[in-house]
């Protein structure tokens, strides 16, 4: 259960040291998520592992549901980089071949720390509403709408937020499912998730 809490940082790290500080705590967190749970995950138990006091740690979160949020943060801001980068990169592609590259990604940075990324899809809907999570969200949805766009005459549905988030679900849910099944082979699960978006997008749908 996660306590109602800001779910954000108490200052931030200007420093180099208290950045390094910081990410020790961020990873030591993961690895503990990882490698013992949700409920085996504590200030005290975090704080041991990055090899900081206590109150060292309490300076910048003021309870671990703000380090669990700031890990999602960082999660969701670099998807959102990520494809940031991938619409620039494959500007002038057909839709087949840059959603496939999407789809690649995605199955990357879920496929290289599966059980943490599966922690973390839970943490994101069971943290408290957060104004800069939000933010980090909305701005996926965006990437993905502006892909979309950029190939309105091969989509038989709408150009829309509802429909860059299917995309956004089709994609994490399938990878999801494979990755908690403990499916290895990332090719034939990029495949499968290609066809289900493709599927998805050039099918028309039906009027009412």
């Amino acid at each position: 259960m996660i306590k109602k809490s800001s779910a954000k940082p108490r200052k931030q790290p200007i420093q180099e040291r208290s950045r390094e500080t910081v990410c020790a705590i961020l990873e030591a967190t993961a690895r503990i998520l990882e490698a013992e749970g949700l409920e085996a995950t504590n200030t005290n138990a975090i704080a041991a592992r990055a090899g900081v006091s206590i109150g060292s740690l309490y300076q910048y979160f003021p309870d671990k549901a703000a380090i669990f949020a700031e890990l999602v943060r960082q999660t969701e801001t670099g998807l959102g980089d990520m494809l940031e980068m991938l619409l620039l990169k494959t500007a002038g592609l057909a839709l087949e071949d840059r959603i496939g590259l999407l789809v690649k990604a995605g199955v990357a940075q879920q496929m290289e720390r599966p059980q943490l990324a599966r922690i973390l899809d839970y943490l994101e809907a069971a943290l408290p509403a957060d104004a800069t999570l939000k933010v980090a969200d909305e701005r996926i949805q965006r990437l993905i709408m502006r892909l979309l766009q950029d190939h309105v005459e091969s989509i038989a549905r709408p150009v829309t937020q509802a429909t860059a988030l299917d995309v956004l679900s089709i994609v994490k849910g399938m990878v999801d499912g494979a990755s908690f099944a403990g499916e290895i082979d990332a090719a034939a699960l990029e495949g499968r998730v290609t066809l289900a978006v493709l599927g998805y997008l050039q099918k028309p749908h039906l009027s009412q």
